[in-house]
């Protein structure tokens, strides 16, 4: 395999994905490994995120790929795209050369180190919003993961940066997410407190006379919401139900994180 290996190293909340796309973007590499993701762009081509895990021992695990599936899935989809380049984030030259050992990659051609691309208050900044609110940046934009990281709170980054002697304007999407092992312990939200959002919502669409029932459906990837609404006479139909749907879906998504799969409504009976 022709394929030249970049290796980005810093310490753990340092900003390393944080500025990953911007090192890749100007040294013209395309691809990026970070916390067991394989990533083109703006996309997510294979893996899992060591943020997902409830622990940090097992991010740690899934970060160096670990698990055989794990590593299998990555280094097909490697074959598959045929990369000229990578670029891989580490906290080590050691966690590195893990990496390309399990993925089976040829050796590191140039390290880059964190202090060679940030400032002193950058890396500062990075360290207090890890340190003090357990955040942490996934380099794909929010679409890319919501189904993955349901239930987690995960907010939207965008970047504008001015690349290229014509000075062009670059928009660069990433994610900031929390994971469960940031926590100091952990939460859970009950169907009730989902079903009570989605009906407090769908009251508040002006031809909604009351609702009649509601029940949710959980999953890993996210929730299904059913819901049955008397409507009032003369409000057109189809109209208050996409209200209602969009209501629900944006509260539910702002007060809980929770991804939000399906809603199914039917006017059940009309009011006059």
């Amino acid at each position: 395999m022709d394929l030249k290996v970049y290796a980005l190293v810093g310490q753990s909340g340092t900003g390393k994905s944080y500025k990953a796309h911007t090192l890749a973007s100007e040294k013209g590499i395309e691809y990026i490994i970070d916390d067991g993701l394989f990533i083109k762009g703006n996309k997510i081509l294979a893996g899992i995120s060591a943020k997902k895990e409830s622990t940090r021992v097992a991010a740690v695990r899934r970060a160096l790929f670990i698990h055989p599936e794990h590593a299998r899935e990555v280094r097909e989809a490697i074959r598959q795209y045929k990369p000229d380049s990578i670029l891989i984030l580490g906290v080590s030259i050691r966690m590195i050369d893990r990496i390309v050992f399990r993925l089976g990659l040829p050796p590191v051609q140039e390290i880059i180190r964190i202090e060679d691309i940030s400032t002193g208050g950058e890396i500062r900044m990075a360290q207090r919003s890890r340190h003090e609110q357990g955040k942490h940046v996934i380099p794909v934009p929010t679409f890319e993961i919501r189904k993955d990281f349901s239930g987690y709170f995960i907010d939207p980054l965008k970047i504008f940066r001015i690349a290229g002697k014509g000075k062009r304007i670059e928009a660069l999407e990433k994610t900031v997410v929390r994971p469960t092992y940031s926590y100091m312990g952990r939460f859970y939200i009950a169907d009730t407190v989902i079903e009570a959002i989605a009906a407090y919502n769908a009251l508040k669409v002006e031809g909604v006379c009351r609702v009649l029932s509601t029940s949710v459906k959980s999953r890993d990837d996210g929730l299904f919401i059913f819901m049955d609404v008397a409507v009032r006479f003369g409000f057109r139909i189809h109209d208050v139900l996409e209200a209602v749907q969009s209501n629900i879906a944006k509260d539910v998504d702002r007060l809980t994180g929770m991804n939000v799969i399906q809603i199914n409504l039917t006017a059940r009976s009309l009011v006059l």
